[in-house]
């Protein structure tokens, strides 16, 4: 029979270490059946799925940051069971967000490779995408469930996992009420709209620089210093939700690239006659401070990713040890599954194991017939694929469950290096090469992705009180929607604004990508030098305990897209401290969380119809206009305004709500 679950909120040591003897009883009691897989929730869940990939994928391609779909996704089903009167949701909203949830992972494993492919102008059929982004999150759901026990139980207490708590608050809160949903809704109609009015019809720009008056751009032209600011609604909000230490640490990165390095080599630039590097054929003294960090300074900043990676390897070593042989002991060992606790029972090691071997015989299928039509270059790629994968995955989740940021872009970048040095050995190189390398880059990302991300559903099951099996099973359903969204989503975007050309979409992760690929199958000299020292600084700041991604990240992320995540990161510490009341001020910062998360989803959900609308013919945007020093001036009010706005109703939340 089915019960309904208690409201009362979360055990008192459902943040806490365990004293020895205790016990965690979750929410949902694991000796109680409660509705979870429904057709309500299986049907809400893929239509989030496809919904936020949509949404999550363009915001990617046109800033470089893929948002969590987790928390948005949950406020909309807590919402919509209230709104139904729905009684006992709470498992059912675990579902719906487990299985909406793959729309950013996906996303992620997605744009970080495949618009290289057209930015190399390579092909990238449907069926590329689709099927590397459907078995990597295969993978990546196969390869983590044996560490579940590990990283949600055995650890209890012992890692944050932010965004999970974040998550599952919401779905507690949902069972007394949906009044989130509201301002969310709200939130996103505000953000949504502002985003839209300046895609769609180019009211103000997109971008305010220092060039705007006569000094800023007489500074700009001799010394190459300028200071630019996206004021996009969704980047602000995402920025909120990093918080001020993260998005701090990432701008900062930004500074040192545009403040200090292009300054530098602008300076040095005036001395030297000759084009420096491969494929470059203008002088420095010749470039913008813009073509510098792209042909230069980027390149210190992917060495900075692939060395953060390296040391997260390390790091993890232990936790691999004991995962691996967690998953041995139970694959091989007594039926510990057929006598557990609903509220601890995954699928069956069998089951894994059969589902890795299928996966890895559809990979390698993919591989020999729709990507290098060679048996031992299929068999080559295969193994860089599941060796990366297992080794990375426990970074991933170890990532999540402590600042709730996946390094996966890091990862791709070691993955991409690692895997052209093999394929040019073995004798794969130029265009094939490039298109190998890739995929297998794509799959390793979505399956890195996945994993990291997939431990938050997890978790958050575990302290509500979910049956981990139903997550792990429909897990797959939502990879197969959202691998589809987004491959088609892509093409949409590719035929809409590109990825080459002057207004071609940032893709800031993919063009990296591309830019290591290219001299490394073309038999060209790479900028190693730059590689070198870009790991070296994250190895120095690792020394002095600074966390080296982030700030890595900031170093190849163009200027304009992390300044304003250093302003909505100012914002989440300005509203969040203003009161000596410590729950007040944690009531504005839960407000100011639904807001950003609002302007996060209605930025994007309203950039992918403004983008379906220039793709049917429909384009309202003077580009006079919106590029003038006018526009910019309008731009930064309409920002200052924004800005306020998100102050000033975070600030409106009252004591416990």
């Amino acid at each position: 029979m089915n019960e309904t679950p208690n409201t009362n909120g979360l055990p008192s040591n459902a943040y806490r270490e365990l004293k020895p003897g205790e016990k965690y009883i979750p929410v949902m009691l694991s000796d109680k059946e409660y509705p979870e897989v429904t057709p309500y929730s299986v049907i809400t869940g893929i239509i989030m799925a496809i919904i936020f990939t949509a949404a999550a994928a363009y915001l990617g391609l046109k800033i470089g940051q893929v948002f969590e779909a987790a928390i948005p996704i949950a406020i909309l089903a807590v919402g919509l069971s209230a709104a139904l009167r729905k009684k006992g949701a709470l498992g059912q909203n675990v579902i719906i967000q487990s299985i909406g949830a793959t729309s950013g992972t996906i996303v992620a494993g997605a744009i970080f490779t495949i618009p290289a492919l057209y930015i190399l102008e390579l092909e990238a059929e449907f069926y590329k995408i689709f099927l590397a982004s459907a078995l990597g999150g295969f993978l990546g759901i196969l390869f983590l469930i044996p560490f579940r026990k590990y990283f949600v139980s055995e650890m209890h207490g012992k890692f944050p996992f932010p965004e999970a708590t974040a998550t599952t608050e919401v779905l507690v809160a949902g069972e007394k009420g949906g009044k989130h949903a509201i301002v969310l809704v709200v939130a996103g109609l505000i953000g949504g709209i502002y985003d839209f009015v300046v895609a769609t019809f180019g009211w103000w720009s997109e971008l305010f620089t220092t060039k705007v008056i006569p000094v800023g751009q007489s500074i700009a032209d001799k010394i190459k210093l300028e200071f630019r600011l996206s004021v996009s609604s969704a980047i602000l909000g995402l920025g909120y939700i990093i918080g001020l230490k993260y998005s701090a640490l990432i701008t900062a990165g930004s500074f040192l690239s545009w403040f200090v390095i292009i300054p530098v080599i602008a300076y040095f630039g005036d001395y030297i006659t000759t084009p420096v590097g491969a494929n470059i054929s203008l002088l420095i003294k010749d470039m913008s401070a813009e073509q510098i960090f792209r042909n230069y300074v980027r390149h210190i900043g992917i060495g900075g990713i692939a060395m953060a990676g390296f040391i997260g390897i390390i790091r993890s070593s232990g936790i691999i040890k004991k995962a691996f042989s967690l998953g041995f002991q139970e694959l091989f060992g007594k039926k510990v599954n057929e006598n557990s606790e609903r509220t601890q029972r995954d699928l069956p090691m069998k089951i894994i194991f059969v589902g890795l071997f299928i996966t890895t015989i559809l990979i390698f299928i993919f591989f020999f017939f729709g990507v290098v039509n060679n048996l031992f270059h299929a068999l080559i790629g295969l193994l860089i694929v599941l060796i990366i994968s297992f080794l990375f995955t426990t970074v991933a989740a170890t990532a999540i469950a402590i600042v709730g940021t996946n390094p996966v872009s890091g990862m791709t970048l070691m993955t991409l290096i690692l895997s052209s040095v093999v394929l040019v050995s073995v004798g794969l190189t130029g265009p094939a090469g490039m298109v190998s390398a890739l995929i297998i880059g794509g799959v390793v990302c979505t399956a890195l992705s996945q994993a990291g991300a997939f431990i938050t559903d997890l978790k958050i099951g575990y302290w509500l009180g979910s049956s981990p099996y139903k997550q792990e099973k429909w897990k797959f359903v939502g990879t197969i929607f959202s691998a589809a969204t987004v491959a088609w989503i892509i093409m949409v975007l590719n035929e809409t604004y590109g990825f080459t050309g002057e207004n071609a979409l940032v893709a800031p992760q993919a063009n990296a990508m591309a830019a290591v690929i290219k001299p490394l199958m073309s038999n060209q000299p790479a900028p190693w030098l730059l590689y070198l020292a870009g790991a070296l600084l994250a190895l120095i700041l690792t020394m002095i305990k600074i966390p080296a991604l982030p700030f890595a990240l900031g170093m190849y992320i163009p200027l304009e897209l992390n300044t304003p995540l250093l302003v909505g990161g100012l914002i989440a510490h300005f509203v969040s401290t203003r009161s000596k009341d410590e729950q007040l001020n944690n009531s504005r910062r839960e407000r100011g969380t639904l807001i950003a998360s609002g302007f996060i989803a209605g930025g994007a959900l309203f950039g992918v119809l403004s983008a379906i609308l220039r793709y049917i013919g429909y384009n309202w945007v003077n580009h006079d206009w919106q590029e003038s020093h006018a526009a910019e001036l309008l731009a930064i009010i309409m920002f200052s305004l924004i800005s306020v706005y998100m102050i000033w109703d975070s600030l409106r939340a009252r004591k416990g709500e």
